[in-house]
This record gives structure tokens, sequence and C-alpha cells, in this order.
């Protein structure tokens, strides 16, 4: 069983950045896709960013190409989403995601979820 447990969130100001981090414990999670879903208040749980298990594939919501990065470093069984250009529709709770079986893409259906990590953009 994989636990994984969020860090990294906060207030920023629009256009500013953050780093949010997901590390797995309870057992290495090298060979599982990973994501990021978000939930802003008062509407649906959404696709963020996914990565095959080897960072050979990545996908990106629209909203957030160009603007987001996910990437991972297997030694620290962590993964990351880097955010800049930070907008107010950005404000969410963010979650990271890990499933040991197929990708695919936004469409992956995720096995272990984190608490999530709040984050702020004010304008």
């Amino acid at each position: 069983q994989v636990q994984l447990v969020e860090s990294g969130g906060g207030l920023v100001q629009a256009g500013g950045s953050l780093k949010l981090s997901c590390t797995a414990s309870g057992r290495t999670f090298s060979t599982y896709v990973k994501g990021w879903y978000r939930q802003a208040p008062g509407k649906e749980r959404e696709f963020v960013a996914s990565m095959t298990w080897n960072g050979a594939r990545t996908d990106y919501a629209d909203s957030v190409k160009g603007r987001f990065t996910i990437s991972v470093d297997s030694a620290k069984n962590t993964v990351y989403l880097q955010m800049n250009s930070l907008k107010p529709d950005d404000t969410a709770v963010y979650y990271c995601a890990a499933k040991d079986g197929p990708y695919y893409g936004g469409r992956t259906l995720y096995d272990h979820w984190g608490q999530g990590t709040q984050v702020t953009v004010s304008s």
C-alpha cells in the first residue's frame, strides 16, 4: 500500500510561483503512474497533470499547459508540480495521485490519493 503526502501549498500573489511536493511511503512508487488534480470551492475535482512511470510522457490540462510542470525524483520517492505564472483561477486544493497500472493520460483512474494541499492565489 502506498501513502501519499502533499506539501508546498500556500498563499501567493498572481504571477508568482509555487512548487508542490508529494512524497510516497509504504513502498516505492517508481513504477507507478503519477498525477496531480485540483478542486476549487464549489467545483468538481479536475485533472491538472500526469506522467508515465518513467516520465517518458506527460500530459497537462489546457488551463495549465506552459505554466505547470510535473516531474519526479525517484530516489526521493517524490513527485513535484512546479507552478509558474499563477492566476487566481488556480486557487484550489491540490491532490497527488498514483496508480500501479496502465497510463491513459488525463483519463487515468488512480488508486492512491493524498490528503491535499491548499493553494491560494491572490489578485
